[in-house]
């Protein structure tokens, strides 16, 4: 997982989840807020972070300062991924399928806003147990960081792309 340089390139930014925590005291109830952001280029590259911060524009802008330290590049073929895999983090589970052009984005909530800010165009996708947000988008994420092309796996075993394929 190498690190992207965020610095020029033009980013989408989407908030997932804005979640109000609250921290009880002598005096009463302290509430925060607690934003979950996704960043990508649209291009193959994408991030996530999470903001805290007594008010919500702040927590929202410290959440994408989090997720812009955090990208990672992924693997891609034309508009799709280029086979099947299963993301895991935690109770978090999702099953990414590649699918054909023009299938479009079928995803659910925090998944479609990783894959789309990630620029993926065509794929079919389910998430399975959890369904808190922070967990899905970290499987999403360990599923697409463990993308490879036919590609990377040659160079990596040291053989031709026909080799692989047969």
């Amino acid at each position: 997982m190498a690190k992207i340089d965020t610095s020029n390139s033009e980013l989408q930014e989407r908030v997932i989840t804005i979640n109000r925590v609250s921290k009880t005291v002598k005096g009463g109830r302290i509430y925060k807020f607690a934003a979950l952001v996704v960043v990508g280029d649209g291009n193959g590259s994408v991030g996530f972070g999470i903001g805290k911060s007594g008010e919500i524009p702040d927590a929202i802008r410290k959440g994408i300062d989090d997720a812009k330290k955090n990208m990672i590049k992924i693997s891609m073929v034309g508009s799709t991924i280029p086979h099947e895999i299963i993301g895991k983090f935690g109770a978090g589970v999702v099953i990414l399928k590649p699918a054909a052009p023009g299938t479009g984005v079928i995803a659910g909530g925090p998944v479609r806003a990783v894959v789309e800010t990630a620029g993926i165009k065509d794929i079919r996708s389910k998430a399975l147990r959890s369904n808190n947000p922070v967990n899905v988008v970290r499987a999403t994420l360990d599923g697409l960081s463990r993308l490879r092309t036919v590609e990377e796996v040659a160079e990596i075993r040291g053989k031709s792309v026909k080799e692989i394929l047969g």
